[in-house]
């Protein structure tokens, strides 16, 4: 690559720095001609975490969070989780944000080369291929009735690829979401939407509907916006995620609110209605504070779940939990006009047993002997695998005999 200009910044970040402003903008300058420019970050990992973006002249770029140290913006092609397209001249910004800075600080050096060659770009990663007997599709395999014209779906709301700190390609992933028996995944990549161009096509040949997402991160919260709605700027109060999500007509939901020190603890003047109530880190079901926690954020929220994958050994796989919805068909459009409207599900993976609402009726498939839970209270013994009851408005779960929750319907 034919070197243009070479802008380093160096130095060493404190405690203190962190706590004055937590991100951080290193300008660098793009001149007319520039092909491609690359930008390289090193600091002692085992000692600290420096998150990694860049801001364009014309606005964002791009962002890699800690998963990265390096990446390269051309007009044809870039890293995963930046956007590819030309590098308009002005004064660039890399993003900087200082996750955690031990007390006797974090030396750190940024190196951006600017190119006046364009750069070949890498091998990408081998694609699964698809293999439709793989694939054993959660709505075919159990027999769920269909509501006024009305289908209900299996899917998981929540996963990572390589365009931040997941270790799957967008096929990969779809690969392997619709080998599981879903039949949508929401790619919710951490601060990017560098993701969404590969989705229809990723879907397509898979055969699972991938909806776009992103899971705008802060270090005491994170939040889902579904919908392609553009980047959602994580920099801005998360009242202002919220109202990008709604004038865009997407949807905001709060993820994992009680998950270790990634909890949700940012100020919200409105709370949205989504919530990621079962998430996977839930591993034992009859801790009952997610369900305490819903019930204080608002009485009308609407739970989703959501598996959280990143990679295969280290998470649970994607539809662990399962999250149904309610659509006209499996279109990303159909499916998220389902999730708008509340009209969801929730249980342990695609062939869990399932708690749907049909009308003022609810029906338990393969529930027997777990108990319904009624929004007042009330308790009922489930009695066979395919069983209808009388419902009220309002959420309604399973438990089993200890006060496991085994699934949730709006």
């Amino acid at each position: 690559m034919s070197a243009r200009t070479l802008t380093v910044h160096r130095g060493r970040w404190s405690l203190r720095d962190r706590l004055d402003a937590m991100l951080r903008e290193l300008p660098f300058e793009v001149v007319p001609g520039t092909a491609a420019v690359t930008v390289e970050l090193s600091y002692d990992r085992p000692a600290g975490v420096l998150d990694l973006g860049c801001l364009g002249a014309d606005g964002f770029r791009g962002w890699s969070g800690g998963a990265r140290t390096t990446y390269t913006i051309a007009a044809d092609w870039a890293t995963p989780g930046y956007l590819p397209g030309a590098l308009e001249p002005g004064v660039w910004q890399v993003l900087l944000r200082l996750h955690r800075v031990p007390p006797d600080g974090l030396d750190y050096e940024v190196r951006v080369t600017a190119a006046t060659a364009r750069p070949a770009p890498p091998d990408p990663p081998a694609a699964p291929e698809p293999d439709p007997v793989r694939r054993p599709a959660a709505r075919q395999r159990r027999d769920i009735p269909s509501v006024d014209g009305l289908r209900w779906y299996a899917g998981d709301l929540h996963s990572h690829t390589v365009h931040s700190d997941g270790a799957l390609t967008v096929p990969g992933l779809a690969f392997l979401a619709a080998g599981r028996g879903l039949d949508f995944l929401a790619v919710t990549d951490h601060n990017t939407v560098s993701h969404h161009p590969e989705l229809a096509g990723a879907g397509a040949r898979y055969g699972i509907a991938l909806l776009p997402g992103q899971e705008v991160t802060r270090d005491d919260g994170h939040a889902n916006v579904f919908g392609d709605v553009g980047w959602v700027d994580f920099r801005e109060p998360a009242d202002s995620w919220h109202a990008h999500a709604r004038s865009k007509g997407g949807i905001m939901s709060v993820n994992h609110p009680l998950g270790g020190n990634c909890a949700w603890r940012l100020p919200l003047a409105e709370r949205p209605r989504h919530a990621e109530i079962w998430h996977s880190g839930w591993s034992d079901r009859r801790w009952g504070a997610p369900l305490a926690w819903s019930g204080a954020w608002r009485p009308d929220v609407i739970a989703v779940g959501g598996s959280d994958f990143h990679r295969e050994g280290d998470d649970q796989l994607p539809g662990s939990p399962t999250t149904w919805l309610l659509a006209a068909d499996d279109s990303p459009a159909a499916l998220l006009a389902a999730l708008a409207a509340g009209r969801t599900a929730v249980c342990a993976g695609p062939d869990a047993p399932l708690l749907l609402r049909w009308g003022d009726e609810v029906v338990a498939l393969g529930a027997d002997g777990t108990v319904l839970v009624r929004p007042d209270g009330r308790r009922q013994v489930v009695h066979g695998d395919r069983t209808t009851l009388p419902a009220d408005a309002g959420p309604h779960r399973l438990e089993s005999h200890e006060n496991e929750v085994i699934a949730l319907c709006q």
